[in-house]
């Protein structure tokens, strides 16, 4: 395998369509494309300045790398990368790529990143400002990621989640088979319009979370300052702790240590579908406050 050590590189398209190629210590900087159509290509300790710089690549292992924020747009249509060590300024990374591989990375602003991807593994992987992260992805599996940045998960197909803390708005919006575990997800509106969901020992701060669900599963989960849950939903919940207020679930069952409002809007849904199991409801209701 070739090898090209600590050189600046400039120009558009610099190392255009390379083959088995090792590059070392080097500075991608001002031009577009620097390894468009490039395949078997290792990276160690670069530097991407511009923008494009791994775009329709094969087989490309990335250590130790970084992405300024200008860097952007940096992997689209690239199948069987690994990207490992890496502290990643740029937004709207990895597009439309098979087979990505990520650990130990941070991203300091992934604003529209990994959309439309098959194949993708996270792990110990930091997100900051990750608006729409994984937006429409599908063949996911996480394992200890930070997340801060809404709308994550939009559209997501087969995720596996572990080990997670999840800050973040609409989080799981259309999505479809997602199971989390042993992770903490705060944010409103978690989950809405999804299709098995699956929840498993996991703590939950949310505004209206878990609302318009086909199959929502919830095990041994914690629900804090957690309020108008379940709307329209069809689910088998069993929660560890008490719930602030429930709000016409559709069908299933419910199982909580306390819940401290229960609202059921008889002209709305059928309380016959959902059995509520609970030690003590505080209040109930037939409305809404806003009705």
């Amino acid at each position: 395998m070739e090898e090209i050590r600590e050189k600046v590189l400039k120009g558009e398209r610099a190392l255009f369509g390379s083959r088995d190629l090792k590059i070392s210590g080097c500075v991608f900087s001002d031009g577009e494309s620097p390894l468009k159509e490039s395949s078997n290509i290792a990276l160690e300790e670069c530097i991407f300045e511009w923008k494009y710089p791994l775009w329709y690549c094969r087989k490309v292992d990335v250590k130790n790398c970084n992405w300024y924020e200008m860097g952007r747009a940096g992997v689209w249509y690239t199948d069987d990368i690994s990207v490992s060590g890496a502290v990643i300024e740029a937004p709207k990374n990895f597009r439309r790529c098979k087979n990505v591989r990520i650990s130990d990375t941070t991203f300091s602003y992934a604003a529209e990143t990994l959309w439309t991807c098959d194949g993708v593994e996270l792990n110990n992987v930091t997100v900051s400002r990750g608006d729409y992260l994984l937006m429409n992805s599908s063949n996911i599996k996480v394992d200890g990621l930070k997340l801060s940045g809404n709308y994550s998960f939009d559209g997501a197909k087969n995720v596996e989640i572990r080990n997670s803390t999840l800050m973040t708005k609409d989080a799981f919006w259309n999505s479809e088979n997602v199971t989390v575990y042993d992770s903490f997800i705060s944010g409103e509106y978690l989950g809405w319009n999804s299709k098995n969901l699956k929840l498993v020992n996991c703590t939950i701060e949310s505004l209206q979370g878990m609302c318009y669900i086909d199959d929502l599963v919830m095990e041994n989960c914690r629900l804090i300052n957690t309020t108008l849950a379940f709307e329209y939903s069809n689910v088998e919940a069993d929660i560890c702790s008490s719930v602030g207020s429930v709000f016409n679930p559709s069908s299933g069952m419910i199982k909580a240590e306390k819940i401290d409002n229960l609202i059921i809007e008889k002209d709305k849904i059928d309380p016959e579908k959902t059995r509520i199991i609970c030690k003590e409801i505080v209040t109930r209701s037939d409305k809404p406050e806003w009705a």
